[in-house]
């Protein structure tokens, strides 16, 4: 470890902002975490069903703000696409170069967990396991594509991003909510927000790869006007309270997503700006800033994985042990809530594992004792 950290360490170019990668770091934790907290696969008379604790639960509805980072993704992913756009540019790269540069990094960890899970639902349906139990897990490890999908589109969107201002798809969103709820308009409307909601943030980082970062005062008001628009739509105009998917819930702020979650993003935007220097003091240590650049090489495939390998712990649990609280019980008490804090870090390692065998497929660059690690590569 120390080795790795003094390698790690060393290859890090001085220029490189080490804060931007800690808040990447930051937002595929928040989202990893917050799919293990309010994801349960339930064991039903010989079958697994999806469950969540937030349906029993609505006062915790609350909780979903810590865990709900996507914004932040989109925000460092804008600033980072636009800067390497740039530069590029500056290099005499085309567009269609650069792209497909970006777009391998995030297709080759989906190809690889979309090629095991074919092998995995065939062996269960062989195997003899029901279409319902195979259907739930397999729709767990896929449904979160959606949003390397909703990126995949605003990266090759990036440099009309460069050039709007973040008001135009606000108006967008704005505009389809008041079509959807003021104006009964078909529901189908709602999927245009699935870029304009994320197309936002994106720009914002957009703007700060551009401009630099907005003022203080700016990001205060990102974060009050932010906070108070989302009070303001949940409490007058029945917005929901959670920021993900509440099985058996009449609406989501998140599927399509809604006002609610935009302004909460652009909220949480302006914190993650707001903490931005102290994320950069704390960087600066090399063994924080060594788990915060190990992250940024395996983020797509973390994100691509960590439903698997809470799946794997489920399944490995139901092998040997029979049925686990916390892993396989109906999230309707509190001591389900504790003893799935109980899981997180079984689900941790196990997702390393994970990393360790995919981790390739994302980033060619190797952390193992004498290969040396450029600075491209941290």
């Amino acid at each position: 470890m120390r080795d790795l950290i003094e390698r790690v360490e060393a290859a890090t170019p001085a220029r490189r902002d080490r804060g931007i990668d800690a808040l990447r770091a930051l937002a595929v934790a928040g989202v990893v975490v917050g799919h293990w907290l309010v994801t349960a696969l339930v064991a039903d008379s010989g079958a697994i069903a999806v469950n969540s604790p937030l349906r029993y639960f609505p006062e915790l509805a609350g909780m979903s703000w810590l865990f709900q980072t996507l914004a932040v993704f989109f925000l460092v992913g804008g600033r980072v696409a636009v800067t390497g756009y740039e530069s590029a540019r500056a290099a005499g790269v085309g567009y269609r170069r650069w792209l497909a540069g970006r777009l391998g990094r995030l297709a080759r960890p989906v190809a690889a967990v979309l090629l095991v899970w074919l092998i995995v639902v065939v062996a269960m349906l062989a195997s003899g396991v029901g279409l319902p139990t195979t259907r739930a897990l397999a729709k767990l490890v896929i449904s979160p594509l959606w949003f390397l999908a909703v990126f995949v589109v605003l990266t090759a969107l990036t440099p009309l991003a460069a050039r709007i201002n973040p008001l135009w798809p606000l108006g967008v969103v704005v505009g389809v909510d008041v079509a959807r709820f003021g104006l009964d308009a078909p529901e189908a409307i709602g999927f245009v927000n699935v870029v304009a909601a994320w197309l936002i943030p994106y720009c914002l980082g957009a703007a700060w790869a551009k401009y630099g970062p907005p003022s203080r005062s700016r990001q205060w008001l990102l974060v009050l006007g932010g906070v108070a628009a989302t009070v303001a739509l949940i409490g007058w105009a029945d917005y929901p309270v959670a920021m993900v998917g509440v099985p058996g819930a009449e609406m989501s702020n998140l599927n399509p997503p809604s006002l609610a979650i935009v302004t909460f993003g652009l909220a949480q935007c302006g914190l993650a700006l707001l903490l931005l220097p102290l994320l950069r003091r704390a960087a600066r240590r090399p063994a924080i800033w060594t788990g915060i650049a190990v992250t940024n090489l395996s983020t797509m495939t973390v994100f691509c994985w960590h439903q698997t390998a809470m799946i794997t712990v489920s399944a490995v649990g139901l092998l040997t042990g029979g049925i686990l609280p916390g892993l396989h019980t109906p999230p309707d008490g509190p001591d389900w809530i504790l003893t799935r804090l109980l899981w997180l870090p079984v689900f941790a390692l196990v997702l390393l594992v994970f990393c360790l065998l995919f981790r390739h497929r994302e980033n060619r660059v190797d952390l193992r004792p004498d290969p040396a690690l450029t600075p491209t590569g941290v």
